[in-house]
């Protein structure tokens, strides 16, 4: 109920209004079922505009804090990500991020539709990084489709560090699902694993037009901040980059 209301009622039709979000291939989302909306993530506004863009609920993992909070601004903010379609999950060990594979898993099961964004944080700096297996995991023991989607623009209306929404153009492309069901049984093989996710990213990569980064974000951000740095400074942490540019580096996909 809660999340109807912030759809349809209280939310959703300021957004509609203000930033008239344009959708392309909404058709390729499956009507029932268990399935991933496997997302790049430039911005916290992905999570706002997304789920306004699909019929059905949107069920996103975040992170446990979100919901803790404490006096009348922790309780809103609880009431305010429950509407939206979030869960609270433990990311802090290796047994909580195992419990958080898991209700990935039983959701999926369940049948429901479930938002992920593989790389595991925003992006630092507008470009595409490297994606998480988790994802695959929870594919490969699920069964379910993924379906890639590409948000476009949301970097502007919510940059990293702004307080304040700017009226920017969004739009939101939908991929055709990609089936792996031709890796049933072998969820735990880190190969297989690692070939789902990159071919996943690859997908990402050609409906965004990102460039592609062969570096998990989470470790760039932790580099940026031992060294005092900006998003701006990415390249300062990644000696890297002009190569993998130079050699035009992609995601490796080792589907058979």
């Amino acid at each position: 109920m809660m999340y109807w209301l912030m759809k349809n009622v209280l939310l959703g039709p300021l957004l509609r209004t203000l930033f008239r979000p344009k959708v392309e291939g909404a058709d390729h989302i499956p009507a029932t079922g268990g399935v991933v909306l496997a997302s790049n993530h430039l911005a916290v506004a992905d999570s706002f505009f997304l789920p306004l863009v699909v019929s059905r609920r949107v069920t996103f993992l975040a992170k446990r804090e979100y919901f803790t909070g404490s006096g009348l601004k922790g309780r809103l903010k609880k009431w305010f990500f429950l509407g939206v379609g979030q869960v609270p999950i433990d990311r802090s060990s290796g047994a909580a991020a195992q419990a958080a594979l898991d209700t990935g898993v039983r959701l999926l099961t369940e049948g429901s539709m479930l938002g992920i964004y593989p790389e595991g944080t925003r992006s630092p700096d507008g470009r595409l990084y490297k994606g998480k297996t988790g994802l695959a995991r929870m594919v490969l023991q699920s069964r379910v489709p993924v379906v890639p989607v590409a948000m476009v623009g949301t970097d502007q209306v919510n940059p990293i560090g702004s307080k304040m929404w700017r009226l920017r153009p969004i739009r939101i492309k939908i991929g055709e699902p990609l089936d792996f069901s031709r890796y049933d049984g072998l969820a735990g093989d880190r190969f297989v694993e690692r070939s789902i996710t990159d071919e996943i990213m690859y997908a990402l990569m050609e409906l965004s037009g990102q460039e592609y980064v062969d570096v998990y974000a989470a470790k760039v951000k932790e580099d940026l901040d031992k060294a005092n740095l900006p998003p701006d400074a990415v390249d300062k942490v990644m000696p890297r980059r002009a190569a993998d540019v130079e050699t035009g580096r992609v995601p490796e996909t080792r589907a058979g």
